[in-house]
């Protein structure tokens, strides 16, 4: 198979950043999927609805004439966010709300302490039928950075979901052979998005010919077994687990640094890097649930009804792209794609 049509996919997971950042990375998106769901991390964080709907009219500005593209906006929970304010958010169409525990990751530092704390918030969010789109991994420094999700699950979100059993809880950016073994365990209503880099990459490749700070992201990458458990729950043509990027851009010297910063752009790459995963999977077949439908279902969302179309034809990446002032450096910078979108 040398050309595949998709339905026009989704990506459930998606940082855009703000201001020139924004203007430089999101033409990428826009170009392959239909709606992105944008997360909230900004800084200042995305903490009212206010402030959400703000955001969307300046992705909306940024997007290039003629591009058909739609942000879902979520909201960054906090230890004080009003019942109000997820009832609103609900009102206004925002499609989750991220929780970020503090210190976790990127711009996470206001994010939740204790979860006992956002309690009240979960029994609101389930009553009004309200995502809640997890981080899941511990910040406990007693814990291996490659254990923190697998501890997270069992000490936080496993807890979290019996005690609130109508709560529709995504996992994001799944990790872990633990990680997929509780959603397909878990109850109706627990998802899980799934990145390029987690389908493709183990942890060596952090150190191949040396440190490589544009394959640092968190969660971190992790042993060859749990790549092949999350890239066996992508092929298998389970609705709970769909696509999610996770793309992050940061500049270039913000990740070559003292203390680098996690992240990883693929949405330069953002169909054509599962494209090859799957092909090399043997499952083309199974990639147009995985983008174009799990993901819109779980949401509540309708189906897209336009195409893409890709064919099977190596394209050189280059070594960075513009990112305002500064630069970036992409997944696969100086390689190839071995797919690319069809004019």
């Amino acid at each position: 198979m040398d050309t595949l049509t998709l339905t026009r996919p989704d990506d459930c997971h998606l940082h855009l950043r703000d201001g020139p950042a924004l203007a430089a990375v999101l033409a990428d998106s826009a170009r392959r999927f239909a709606r992105a769901v944008v997360m909230p991390n900004l800084r200042p964080p995305v903490t009212t609805v206010a402030a959400a709907l703000a955001y969307g009219e300046r992705i909306r500005a940024a997007l290039p004439t003629g591009a058909d593209f739609t942000p879902l906006l979520t909201l960054y929970l906090t230890e004080a966010t009003p019942a109000s304010e997820l009832r609103a958010a609900k009102a206004a169409g925002l499609v989750g709300v991220k929780l970020y525990p503090a210190g976790a990751t990127t711009h996470s530092d206001a994010g939740v302490h204790r979860l006992e704390a956002i309690h009240p918030q979960l029994d609101v969010m389930q009553d009004i039928d309200l995502p809640l789109l997890v981080h899941g991994e511990v910040t406990d420094p007693k814990v291996d950075v490659f254990d923190r999700e697998a501890v997270f699950i069992e000490r936080h979100l496993a807890p979290l979901v019996a005690r609130f059993p109508a709560l529709r809880v995504v996992l994001e950016h799944v990790t872990t052979r633990e990680g997929v073994e509780f959603v397909r365990a878990a109850r109706p209503g627990v998802a899980a998005s799934i990145t390029p880099q987690h389908l493709s990459l183990n942890r060596g490749a952090l150190f191949e010919g040396g440190l490589r700070p544009h394959h640092y992201c968190l969660p971190v990458l992790k042993r060859e077994e749990h790549r092949a458990a999350v890239l066996a729950a992508a092929i298998s043509g389970d609705p709970r687990f769909f696509l999610g990027t996770d793309s992050a851009p940061h500049a270039q010297t913000a990740k070559e640094s003292a203390c680098g910063c996690a992240g990883i752009y693929s949405a330069h790459g953002g169909i054509e890097l599962y494209a090859e995963a799957f092909d090399a999977a043997g499952a083309l077949d199974k990639l147009d649930a995985f983008a174009s439908r799990h993901g819109a279902d779980f949401y509540g969302l309708p189906r897209n009804t336009g195409t893409l179309r890709l064919r099977r034809e190596p394209v050189p990446e280059p070594d960075s792209l513009p990112f305002g002032d500064q630069r970036l450096v992409p997944l696969r910078a100086g390689g190839q794609l071995a797919w690319q979108i069809a004019a």
